[in-house]
């Protein structure tokens, strides 16, 4: 669709305007504008694209600026009107049907290189290598990315997120260095007992009690499924915690990100599971104890 620049620079005037009466931050908008119309934070900042006579948009005026009230009165997250996501070094295709990857959850990807040099056997950046609840596979490609020569397995019970994580995988490049599987946890990779190099997972763990409460942007638009991890929390890692050591080989790293508050609980219940050695509890870049790794004894 294409627009002269003065309708889009008009446009994103009244935009502005609205986004600061709803206490959203304009950035979001520019963020927006770079995504879905190629401009650069500088023509931008300088206003520099309202000459040109033609800007292509990734979609109608009107649809932009009906998704852009969405944002603003009803909290659809940016990231799913940009219809993408940054995360490590790439641009992750998200919609509706998966987790927005956060920030942090990048984290999991260098926790789990470290591992491999931390545990007492070698070769397991050239093994099989499992990513639990991939979503829109973020954590599939961001280990196929830091372990060239490993086999990565991605399982998700939602057919509809396995077609976003499937074309994130061919659009940068590791469509034929990730195997998709549609199916809850390990049931699709049964032939993999007793192989498995790493397990890293974003399982829900938010409590059902506190689901309703989060930002109205996680809360209203992204799936439950993908939050809501039990009463407590923690019913996907205990399952996670149980079953893992069917798969690991000896050595294997056991590695997930988990909620503020839940790093004691998950660190006595793979004490307790007792197939587990070096349990390591490891903090975000805010301080936050948010991982838990652990290796198959």
């Amino acid at each position: 669709m294409n627009v002269s620049g003065l309708e889009l620079w008009q446009w994103r005037q009244q935009a502005a305007i609205d986004a600061i009466a709803a206490d959203v931050s304009p950035t979001e908008l520019d963020w927006l504008l770079q995504e879905i119309a190629g401009l650069d934070t500088l023509s931008l900042r300088l206003e520099l694209y309202k000459n040109q006579p033609q800007i292509q948009l990734k979609l109608s005026l009107a649809d932009l600026n009906r998704l852009w009230q969405q944002r603003l009165q009803e909290r659809l997250p940016v990231q799913y009107i940009a219809q993408t996501t940054p995360w490590r070094e790439f641009k992750l295709a998200v919609s509706p049907a998966v987790l927005i990857p956060r920030p942090e959850t990048e984290i999991l990807i260098d926790l789990a290189v470290a591992a491999t040099k931390k545990s007492f056997v070698t070769g397991l950046e050239t093994g099989h290598w499992v990513d639990l609840g991939t979503g829109s596979g973020a954590i599939a490609i961001g280990l196929a990315s830091v372990f060239p020569f490993a086999k990565i397995y991605a399982v998700d019970r939602s057919d509809l997120a396995l077609v976003i994580a499937r074309s994130n995988a061919q659009n940068l490049g590791y469509g034929d260095r990730i195997r998709f599987y549609l199916g809850n946890w390990w049931e699709p990779l049964a032939s993999l007992e007793g192989q498995v190099s790493g397990m890293v997972s974003n399982p829900p763990y938010i409590p059902s009690s506190l689901v309703p409460q989060l930002q109205p942007e996680v809360a209203n638009h992204e799936p439950h499924s993908a939050l809501d991890g039990g009463e407590d929390g923690l019913d996907c890692i205990r399952y996670l915690i149980a079953t893992a050591p069917i798969y690991l080989r000896s050595g294997g790293v056991w590695l997930i990100e988990m909620m503020v508050g839940q790093a004691e609980a998950v660190g006595e219940l793979l004490q307790q599971q007792g197939s587990y050695i070096d349990i390591e509890i490891h903090s975000d870049l805010a301080g936050i104890e948010r991982f838990a790794l652990a290796y198959k004894k």
